[in-house]
Parts: structure tokens; sequence; C-alpha cells
């Protein structure tokens, strides 16, 4: 994976994370892999789901 990717803390273990530190943990993910820190307009949709679906799982 990507080096740039720092952990989120606290927590520290997973059963503490809040949908919060999830959500951010998702949107970092997806940022890094798609290249973009905000979408275009009309990606925004598509962006906004891929941060949804990495949080879900």
């Amino acid at each position: 994976m990507c080096r740039s990717i720092k952990t989120l803390r606290p927590p520290v273990l997973p059963e503490e994370a809040t949908e919060d530190d999830i959500r951010a943990a998702a949107l970092q993910y997806v940022r890094k892999v798609s290249g973009f820190r905000a979408p275009a307009a009309h990606n925004r949709e598509v962006f906004d789901r891929a941060v949804q679906e990495i949080a879900d799982a």
C-alpha cells in the first residue's frame, strides 16, 4: 500500500472506533487511491459511494 496513509489515532482498538473515525479513514483511503482530494461535481456521487462502501467494509 502507500506509506503516506497514516493510522488514525485514537482509538487504538478496532472496537473503539466510532462511525466518524471509520468514515474519516475511508475518505482518506479513497482520496489516496483515486488521486483526488475532492472530486469534480460530475464524479461526486461515485466518490461518495466509494467512501461509503469502504466504510461499510
